[in-house]
C-alpha cells in the first residue's frame, strides 16, 4: 500500500464519522480532533474504522500517541 492509498483509506474512515470534512483542508501536523471537532467517542469510532480497515490492532494504551493525521499515518505504515 503506498503512502497515498494508506492516507486515502485514513480519509474515508475519518468522513464516516464526519462527513463535512474537506481533505484538502485538513494539516498533518495538526491536532486532528481539533481539526475536525471530534469528541472522545467519535474518536474511538474512527480507530475502530481504521483497525477494521486496515486490520491494524490499535491498542487504548497507543491512543494517546495519536493526535496527528501524520502520528496516525506513521503508526498504521509501521504496523502493515
Amino acid at each position: 500500500m503506498t503512502d497515498d492509498e494508506l492516507r486515502n483509506v485514513l480519509i474515508t474512515q475519518l468522513r464516516r464519522i464526519a462527513p463535512e470534512v474537506e481533505e484538502a483542508e485538513l494539516r498533518d501536523t495538526v491536532p486532528l480532533r481539533t481539526q475536525v471537532d471530534l469528541d472522545s467517542l467519535d474518536w474511538l469510532t474512527f480507530l475502530i474504522g481504521v483497525h477494521d480497515a486496515l486490520g491494524v490492532d490499535i491498542p487504548e494504551a497507543d491512543y494517546a500517541a495519536l493526535v496527528t493525521l501524520a502520528d496516525l499515518h506513521a503508526y498504521v505504515r509501521a504496523r502493515l
